[in-house]
């Protein structure tokens, strides 16, 4: 919407990418322990790398071919497929569904992928239509007073005001993204270093990497050197390449004004923000479209684009096996060739 320069609007978005990534782990203890039974398959360095080879195997492919992927639901898939290939077809090592006491609580891909992977696109078109059809009728109930009012509710004075509003929604969008989107990694990471220690990997490391060790940290959460190592590198990444995401979303979905700006960041990030809460590895490119697309849609109700729903939904029924089946591949062919 032009209201920051390419760099400030990267800049903001780095930043507050590395506070959104400091301040939870619920996703990250997901990834780690919610989706594969350590009881059943051992998770080995060989299968986390089987798992990230079999997503971004399966990225590739969808680039290459144009099809919708979703990084997220790619990682996930891969995790397992390799965990799969590892337990020797034994469906047990995955987890479908662990009910706790309540939805909120509840761990496995039912609960924390499956259906969070339906509805966070949802929500955020339906929360979309909602955040603009508020702020219309904000606008159109100052109109109707007269007075200051009426000249603040003018085209020129809403566009100052939601001009300055956006650089607050939009770094609570990069506070989501950060939030959601690192834990990701974290989880990766960790589950690696479970494995490398049940496997014996990490007996022999000298002191000064003894932090490596699970169990040099209290607890069952995420180790603090790997949140903030996350965290620095997602701001970073985001600093060296963000501004093509940015005009992506910015320019080719919708033409969008600083109120529908505020209104789709607002609406995604509430998303995120929530996923993150309750440990749902959410997908950010599918909450901010459908957040866009929700937006354009309170506009003008035909500017619904059915090609853009289309490709999401391909990506829900696509990537995860997709991505799970090369990595099935990938771990069976290093057992093949001994690398097990």
């Amino acid at each position: 919407t032009k209201v920051l320069s390419p760099g400030w609007a990267v800049m903001l978005a780095a930043g507050m990418n590395l506070l959104g990534a400091l301040t939870g782990t619920a996703v990250a203890l997901t990834i780690a322990n919610g989706l594969l039974n350590t009881d059943v398959v051992e998770v080995t360095p060989q299968v986390i790398l089987c798992a990230l080879l079999g997503g971004i195997v399966w990225n590739l492919i969808t680039w290459w071919k144009g099809l919708p992927s979703s990084s997220s639901h790619a990682l996930i898939g891969g995790l397992c497929g390799a965990g799969l290939a590892a337990a020797h077809n034994n469906w047990d090592a995955l987890i479908w569904s662990q009910n706790l006491g309540n939805w909120a609580q509840n761990k496995g891909l039912l609960w924390k992928v499956f259906v969070p992977m339906i509805t966070s696109p949802i929500a955020g078109f339906l929360l979309g239509i909602v955040v603009m059809c508020l702020l219309w009728a904000i606008i159109a109930g100052m109109a109707r007073a007269g007075g200051v009012l009426r000249r603040l509710a003018r085209p020129r004075w809403v566009n100052a005001f939601f001009g300055k509003a956006q650089i607050v929604s939009a770094a609570y969008m990069g506070f989501a993204h950060g939030h959601n989107d690192a834990q990701k990694t974290m989880g990766i990471i960790a589950m690696t270093l479970i494995g490398a220690e049940a496997t014996g990997a990490l007996n022999d490391l000298p002191s000064w990497l003894a932090f490596m060790h699970p169990d040099a940290h209290a607890g069952d959460g995420i180790a603090m050197w790997i949140v903030l190592t996350c965290a620095v590198v997602m701001a970073a990444g985001t600093a060296s390449g963000g501004w093509k995401i940015i005009k992506t979303l910015g320019h080719k979905m919708v033409k969008l004004h600083p109120i529908h700006g505020f209104a789709a960041e607002t609406s995604s990030a509430t998303i995120l923000t929530l996923a993150a809460h309750f440990g749902m590895p959410v997908s950010t490119t599918h909450s901010i479209s459908t957040a866009i697309m929700g937006v354009g849609f309170a506009k003008n109700p035909k500017s619904l684009r059915i090609g853009v729903i289309e490709r999401i939904v391909w990506a829900w029924i696509l990537t995860i096996p997709a991505a799970g089946g090369c990595a099935y591949l990938i771990l069976k062919l290093f057992a093949l060739v001994g690398w097990n």
